[in-house]
């Protein structure tokens, strides 16, 4: 798609992509961003280049994508993906995922298509159970959770310590109806 259509409201749909090495800058961009200013990330220090470049080959490595968005110029808007909720093999259909969306670019639906996208690939994968852990302050991602049908279910009091004040971890989720024929082991 040309710059030139990338305006108006070919803008407003710009389609879901797997993130590639050449998105490493602008994914460690939005990570640092959410470590550094916000309470999204539970994390003090900046993620190196190297630190993202190994998160990317290991998410491939296992075949969990990191979606994304690309805005104006092929710029990397936001993303999203998942790991594991808990490395126990009972909880194999069980999932957490994250939604980052780069500060320029928020309020333009991206984290719900983002969002959406997810639940979405997860579902492909066989994931029963999507888990969302939100800092308790972050209401913009309750409100985008909540509106996509996750229910609150649960909270951890004073989970972590940034910016001089204890955080509360909410638990969001959503059962989803697969997979078709869960197993034991």
């Amino acid at each position: 798609m040309s710059a030139a259509s990338m305006t108006g409201p070919a803008m407003d749909t710009p389609p879901i992509i797997h993130c590639t090495p050449r998105h490493l800058p602008a994914i460690r961009a939005i990570f640092n961003d959410a470590i550094l200013r916000s309470t999204a990330i539970y994390e003090y220090r900046e993620r190196s280049e190297a630190d993202v470049r190994r998160w990317l080959a290991a998410k491939r490595r296992s075949g969990i994508p990191v979606l994304g968005i690309e805005a104006e110029h092929g710029m990397l808007a936001g993303f999203a993906t998942w790991t594991a909720f808990r490395a126990r093999p009972a909880s194999k259909y069980s999932a957490e995922h994250s939604v980052y969306v780069a500060e320029a670019h928020r309020g333009r639906g991206i984290g719900r298509r983002l969002l959406d996208a997810v639940v979405a690939e997860v579902a492909r994968h066989d994931v029963h159970v999507l888990v969302a852990g939100i800092d308790s302050s972050n209401v913009a991602s309750i409100a985008l959770h909540r509106s996509a049908g996750f229910a609150h279910c649960g909270t951890v009091r004073e989970a972590g310590f940034k910016f001089g004040r204890w955080l509360d971890l909410e638990f969001w989720q959503i059962v989803l109806t697969t997979p078709a024929r869960p197993v034991d082991g």
